[in-house]
């Protein structure tokens, strides 16, 4: 019987539309608005300023604090502006704009597209690599990958596990870097393997992928066969339920292991990548390459058939020009959503630029995104079962509604992840999420107040 997690969890339509349109390099525009808020943490810090020219691969920002990570430019050009501009919620952020010229890379960079399957033996030098090349979570979450390597002497890694369910409906950018670049990812995940010092990596894809897994098995078995290093990395077909990528619920499948209220992965001994963060690995380490590249699907049920396709683009591209390129936003799409339906973020400001973790353009229709009206809770407990926290989604909204802090705190509303399951599986239409998520957020601020020292 295939392995997956033991608590909650629901079952959407994949919809994975875009998923036989093999990757295309988008075109880069005239110009790009590069982020120096692309991560988990804090921003990074300009290290330019206009009037400066700077080379595709030259870093732009440097690490804001502890938990931050370098930002490159993605392109070779000059810099007009340096100051703030709107992401896809409207918001401002501080961006470097850069008018693009013909690429320059910067020297060290490897180009080319030789495999390189020999493993520095250094492991320090490794981590200096990722860190320096600006490598992060690309799961959704962007937390800096050198970091999330170097756990604290307290903890010890016991397997590494990648990510490659790609659980949300529509998006396909994981699986196609798994059909195509299968052979990266495998390496990727033996250099972060060699850096925990874990002798287990294990790869989970979900049944609903299987030339997926028969690629990445192929990949496996390639390279422990022709080179050191591979040894103890498998491939673990997963049942398809989502949501099987939650670091959490990945964890449990793999490992039958449960992550504690509050807790983390490295508790358990555990460190969650996602695949496409481990293509990331490989170019960093083997290439010096930086990221300033990622796959993101563009689809939905609006789109023919030919306008379904997966695209690698540099960061700082704007998104309306990857909408544009790709024929301009369809009349029934009433909503564009950056991420999957589950768990992704509307776009407001389609002039906002693609990010390091940007994942998709999904085009919602009317009769996909319409609310439908609001009743009583009648208590059947579909929510319940359908959190895969173990949570009560149902007591939670009614204390968020009644302000009662100190309730929800109790009952562990900080532990919620967001991905939207008691929405999808409640037959009064009640916004679980939307009040759920707000009271959550007052929550850990006032938790954070508690514990922060006092000046």
């Amino acid at each position: 019987m295939k392995k997956t997690f033991s608590i909650g969890g629901v079952h959407p339509n994949d919809s994975k539309i875009a998923a036989g349109s093999k990757i295309e390099t988008l075109p880069l525009p005239k110009t790009v608005f590069i982020s120096m808020n692309q991560h988990l943490g804090a921003p990074a810090k300009p290290t330019v300023a206009p009037g400066d020219r700077v080379k595709t691969g030259q870093i732009i920002g440097e690490p804001g604090g502890f938990i931050s990570a370098y930002v490159h430019s993605s392109v070779t050009g000059t810099v007009k502006s340096v100051g703030p501009y709107k992401d896809l919620a409207g918001n401002y952020a501080v961006h470097v704009e850069i008018a693009v010229e013909p690429d320059e890379w910067m020297d060290g960079i490897d180009t080319s597209a030789t495999l390189v399957k020999e493993i520095p033996e250094d492991r320090q030098f490794i981590v200096d690599r990722i860190k320096n090349n600006g490598v992060v979570g690309l799961g959704g979450a962007t937390f800096p990958t050198h970091v999330k390597l170097c756990p604290p002497p307290e903890k010890k890694a016991e397997c590494l596990i990648l990510n490659g369910a790609e659980c949300e409906p529509y998006l396909t950018s994981d699986y196609r870097i798994m059909l195509e670049q299968s052979e990266k990812i495998v390496i990727g995940a033996a250099i972060m393997k060699k850096v925990l010092g874990v002798s287990r990596a294990v790869i989970g894809i979900e049944e609903n992928k299987p030339e997926a897994v028969s690629k990445m098995s192929a990949a496996v078995a390639s390279l422990q066969s022709s080179a050191k290093g591979y040894d103890g990395i498998e491939v673990m077909v997963l049942k398809k339920k989502y949501p099987q990528g939650g670091e959490k619920q990945l964890i449990d499948a793999v490992m039958h292991r449960q992550v504690k209220s509050m807790g983390l992965p490295i508790d358990v001994g555990a460190v969650v990548q996602n695949v496409g963060t481990s293509l990331a690995v490989y170019d960093a380490v083997q290439k010096n390459m930086p990221l300033i590249t990622n796959v993101l699907t563009v689809t939905g049920t609006c789109l023919p058939a030919s306008r379904q396709k997966n695209y690698l683009f540099r960061i700082g591209v704007p998104l309306s020009f990857i909408a544009e390129y790709d024929g301009g936003i369809p009349e029934e799409a009433v909503k564009v959503v950056s991420g999957g339906p589950m768990m992704g973020k509307a776009i407001s400001n389609m002039e906002a630029t693609a990010l390091k973790g940007s994942s998709s353009l999904l085009y919602l229709t009317e009769e996909q995104t319409a609310r439908k009206p609001e009743s009583n809770c009648i208590r059947c407990g579909k929510c319940v079962e359908a959190c895969p926290m173990g949570l009560e989604p149902y007591l939670l909204n009614k204390l968020a509604r009644n302000n009662m802090m100190d309730d929800l705190e109790q009952n562990a509303i900080q532990d919620c992840i967001e991905c939207g399951c008691c929405l999808y599986s409640c037959p009064a239409n009640i916004p679980l999420l939307d009040v759920i998520r707000v009271a959550k957020g007052e929550v850990i601020r006032a938790m954070r107040a508690r514990t922060a020292p006092k000046k």
